[in-house]
């Protein structure tokens, strides 16, 4: 039972590593800080301490990660709010350029360099060469809208304010 005493800190480690190994399959740094915590074990095991205190010491700490580092490093590594939009949420809010009269049932545009299909929310007709804007993306059809001007924006900027994203080539 000596060789027991002796390898306890090895456990530990070993015990590290699994919980190393799971966290990285669930990559949501619950396991990271338990795996912290039992190399902390492990060192209070190299130290000659008794098994309850080495279980002490992975309870205390993993308590004190989880608690305290956990929330701070998850607001650094995934911050509030909305993201980059990629795919089609992209594309809304952009500009586009009208290649064939686009109504509520058919059209086509030319946007971000490749023509879409697209339609009027509204019903109302675009005609050829208008800039218009991305209210959506339905399937492979852009919803578009024509841009609005006025006295609060600058021509060709899109009526909420925001700045349009012009990439029509």
């Amino acid at each position: 039972m000596e060789w027991l005493r002796e390898t306890q800190w090895l456990w530990w480690i070993a015990a590290a590593l699994v919980l190393g190994l799971i966290e990285i399959s669930s990559l949501d740094l619950v396991f990271f800080m338990l795996a912290v915590a039992a190399v902390a074990a492990a060192g209070a095991a190299g130290l000659g301490q008794g098994a309850v205190v080495q279980v002490l010491t992975f309870v205390a700490v993993a308590a004190l990660l989880l608690a305290v580092l956990r929330p701070v490093a998850l607001r650094k590594l995934k911050p509030a709010g909305e993201g980059e939009r990629t795919n089609a949420d992209a594309l809304v809010g952009r500009t586009a350029l009208v290649l064939q009269e686009v109504t509520d049932r058919t059209g086509l545009v030319k946007l971000t360099g490749e023509e879409w299909t697209a339609r009027t929310a509204t019903g109302t007709v675009l005609p050829v060469d208008e800039t218009v804007q991305v209210l959506r993306i339905e399937g492979a059809t852009a919803v578009v809208a024509p841009l609005v001007t006025g006295p609060e924006t600058e021509p060709g900027a899109p009526a909420d304010g925001t700045t349009p994203h012009t990439d029509n080539s």
